[in-house]
């Protein structure tokens, strides 16, 4: 009897085993469908996120070709403003030799002059009032010409000729 015993149960203990396995088996197989429904759900929008990735890569590959291609219209135009930055940078320095040139050519002039005219005009002082404002009107203005300090003109005529030289 006692064998009969143990083995109801250990008969009862099967089942119950295998009841609370059939339960756990059950909810592993709900879980995996789940898991399963997720996995498709994800390779659906992995799918369609593919498909716009590759759109947004073959768009920027046009616009780089785009860009390389409008890069090439503008090197003539880049290189022809570096060749005018030389030129102009060789204009400036031939302008500066010639200005200082000039100036030194005129205010050599103006010592000459000066020099001649300390050494020739010795002149007592006016005595009245009208007498000194004359005479400094007269050293103002005739001397100007006379003794070659009008250079503003020469400076007008040389940015005339710049002018006339730029277009």
């Amino acid at each position: 009897m006692i064998y009969q015993l143990s083995v109801a149960l250990i008969a009862v203990a099967f089942a119950v085993l295998v009841f609370f396995l059939i339960r756990t088996l059950k909810a592993a197989q709900g879980s995996l469908d789940n898991v399963s429904r997720t996995l498709q759900e994800v390779q659906k929008t992995v799918d369609e996120l593919s498909y716009e990735v590759k759109q947004t890569v073959r768009h920027a590959n046009d616009i780089t070709a785009d860009v390389q291609h409008k890069i090439k219209k503008i090197d003539p135009v880049l290189e022809s403003v570096e060749n005018l930055g030389e030129v102009l940078s060789e204009v400036t320095a031939a302008a500066k030799q010639v200005s200082s040139t000039l100036m030194t050519k005129f205010q050599t002039k103006r010592a000459e002059a000066d020099k001649a005219a300390q050494s020739s005009h010795v002149t007592a002082p006016p005595a009245t009032q009208t007498e000194r404002t004359l005479q400094s009107y007269d050293a103002t203005y005739h001397d100007e010409v006379k003794g070659g300090k009008n250079w503003m003109g020469y400076v007008d005529i040389a940015a005339n000729v710049w002018q006339r030289l730029r277009k």
